[in-house]
């Protein structure tokens, strides 16, 4: 059996470090991938091994988080050191060392093995963490789907019925490009029995939402646009229900766009809110909300044009 070793920091792992670990693994029968991090890393160590872990399900995939020297001239016993913890990451004889750096050459004599550089021009994939650390937007496509949620911006459309949100939702996604995610609650309310509205319904609606959020954010471009959020569903159930529930915010969005309601009230016919002042009522509960949870958001109002230029003005404050 031919036993291969790679480490790195993978901060963070991108297309470069995926192919480099996927050609490591091609040239041995089981590859062994070290992760190493420190406290002050800017993105923190445990995400960067669960990434790889992810990313690397055939290979073994382990953490290194103690402070220790990361280039020879910080210590006299810099390699006598690495060697140690390549050795406790992979008590085994390794025949063979992977990576496109110079170093590996050096680490390979240490651990008594073959260097193998793979890529060292890095001219199948141009790309760094560094670059990617520096503008994620404009490296999206080098970023592995699960390593985008950390970097992605989550922008809401927020307020009441019939202000626009999923029209604008929809038309946000496309000029920013990537898919968008709809209002699950729409759906559920399509498909549910007839009755009174419960606590259950509003619990199930905001788990459903979340969901769909994690399968799209892979898959999302920069910019995540939500037609709603579980943080408005708990102003739907205190309309509904009468009940409001303690207030929770978890997962706040990087922005929400809260549409007034100084438009026309339109009836396609699941709506709920034909009464002025009750719209005006639940707008308020909107910003109060907001409000109340220290979400970032701005009040978005006038014509269509003057909302469109409004929305994209505070989503380029966002991403600049």
């Amino acid at each position: 059996m031919t036993r291969g070793f790679l480490l790195g920091k993978f901060m963070p792992p991108h297309a470069g470090h995926v192919f480099l670990c996927q050609a490591a693994a091609n040239l041995c029968h089981h590859l062994t991938v070290l992760v190493c991090s420190l406290p002050d890393d800017p993105v923190p160590g445990g995400l960067r091994y669960d990434w790889m872990r992810a990313l690397l399900p055939e290979s073994t995939v382990v953490h290194y988080d103690r402070v220790v020297p990361q280039e020879p001239e910080d210590h006299p016993d810099f390699w006598p050191i690495w060697r140690a913890i390549c050795q406790e990451a992979h008590p085994h004889p390794i025949d063979r060392v992977f990576g496109s750096e110079p170093y590996i050459h050096r680490l390979a004599a240490e651990l008594g093995a073959m260097p193998v550089l793979i890529d060292p021009d890095r001219l199948t994939f141009p790309i760094s963490g560094s670059a990617v650390r520096a503008d994620p937007a404009a490296t999206w496509d080098f970023i592995p789907g699960v390593v985008r949620p950390f970097f992605q911006k989550r922008v809401v459309l927020f307020g009441a019925e019939s202000v626009g949100k999923s029209t604008m939702t929809k038309a946000l996604a496309t000029h920013f490009g990537g898919p968008y995610l709809p209002e699950y609650g729409r759906t559920y309310d399509a498909n549910r029995p007839s009755g009174d509205w419960t606590a259950v319904d509003f619990q199930t609606i905001a788990a459903g939402h979340r969901a769909l959020r994690a399968a799209l954010a892979p898959m999302a471009g920069p910019v995540l646009f939500e037609d709603t959020d579980p943080l408005l569903t708990q102003v739907w159930q205190h309309f509904l229900t009468g009940e409001r529930p303690s207030t929770r915010a978890p997962d706040l969005a990087d922005l929400y766009l809260l549409l007034d309601i100084d438009m026309p009230w339109v009836d396609d016919g699941t709506r709920y809110q034909v009464d002025r002042q009750r719209r005006a009522e639940f707008h308020g509960r909107c910003r109060q909300i907001l409000q109340e949870t220290g979400a970032n958001y701005r009040v978005i109002s006038g014509s269509a044009e003057d909302r469109w230029t409004a929305c994209l003005t505070e989503i380029s404050h966002l991403t600049d």
